[in-house]
């Protein structure tokens, strides 16, 4: 059997960073701002004024989709990070798509390892309330990424993926995937429902939601991701969906 490890940690998409480390650089203000680690499709980070001060922040990443921008998927975020006190990561791949969609780990996963690190030299970070979200393609990335890396995400999101590329899987994190029954890019007869199955049957906590729709963003489908990630704020939306634990 071949090892995995000869070919190094990140190939195999392992992140060196970890939540815990005391910021040695002041806290950025409230607002919109470039992390600066890329002269273009640099990561934005959004630091809500509902932030609490002297705390561990809980941190959203969240993965575009093909084609995308951190502008196509912010604004079904900034609202809830405002309400709820989060600091939210918005990433853009170096091409049209992710690295591990095109042919393999490489350098989007360096540039999300520079823009954790960055957050992290200005913010104290919640280990135990950190997400990795994402929609479509960015929705792979972020389910992918995530269970390589679950010593790292608490919480892994999932918005109309399409597939998983595991090497190794470390961690537990929790599973939030959802799909709409009428997507006409990525059916999910072959795609969330056999990865619920498969993350079931390797002892993963899967909450799973299908909703009426086509291949989307359901905002009020996100708005139950949210409740997922950080508690329930409020009463559940009306949308029509089933979900499984």
């Amino acid at each position: 059997m071949f090892d995995m490890s000869l070919l190094g940690d990140a190939l195999l998409g392992r992140l060196r960073f970890r939540a815990g480390a005391v910021p040695d650089q002041a806290a950025l203000p409230a607002g919109r701002h470039l992390l600066g680690i890329a002269a273009e499709r640099d990561a934005v980070l959004i630091v809500p004024e509902s932030l609490p001060a002297g705390e561990p922040a809980p941190l959203l990443v969240m993965f575009h989709g093909a084609g995308g921008s951190a502008d196509k998927v912010l604004p079904f975020l900034l609202d809830h990070a405002r309400q709820r006190g989060f600091l939210l990561l918005l990433p853009q791949s170096q091409f049209p798509t992710w690295d591990l969609v095109i042919g393999g780990n490489g350098p989007d996963l360096e540039r999300l390892e520079q823009a954790l690190n960055t957050v992290a030299s200005r913010f104290p970070l919640n280990p135990q309330r950190l997400g990795f979200a994402g929609f479509s393609d960015g929705g792979s990335y972020a389910l992918s990424t995530g269970m390589t890396n679950g010593d790292v995400a608490s919480h892994v999101m999932v918005f109309s993926a399409g597939f998983m590329s595991v090497f190794q899987q470390n961690g537990a994190p929790r599973i939030f995937i959802a799909h709409g029954l009428q997507d006409e890019q990525l059916p999910i007869e072959t795609s969330a429902r056999p990865h619920v199955a498969r993350l079931k049957a390797a002892g993963y906590e899967v909450t799973a939601v299908e909703f009426k729709g086509p291949h989307r963003i359901e905002p009020a489908v996100v708005t139950l991701a949210m409740d997922f990630f950080l508690g329930p704020l409020a009463a559940p939306p009306q949308v029509t969906f089933s979900t499984g634990g």
